[in-house]
């Protein structure tokens, strides 16, 4: 949440071919934002172990949230828990 060119994030694990689970970071880009992928992870390299950082970056609109603010991780884990599967085929 620290990088200055993204609004909210989250991490979530989702199936993976090989290690069964691994890290995928959804995020939500500032206005006129110009960030990519690679300066997602990039910044977050010297922040948590490599084994932590995720497989993929997806940049989304909106992330779901309960009428209380928090974040309905079970609505992205269901929508998203493919997403690395999908990518190898």
């Amino acid at each position: 949440m620290n990088h200055p060119d993204l609004v909210e994030c989250c991490v979530i694990g989702v199936r993976h071919p090989k290690w069964d689970e691994r890290p995928l970071l959804l995020a939500i880009k500032n206005k006129d934002a110009n960030v990519e992928e690679d300066d997602v992870i990039k910044f977050l390299e010297d922040k948590v172990a490599k084994w932590w950082l995720p497989d993929a970056v997806v940049f989304v609109d909106e992330l779901p949230h309960t009428a209380t603010g928090k974040l309905l991780k079970i609505a992205v884990r269901d929508k998203y828990q493919n997403y690395l599967m999908e990518a190898v085929v």
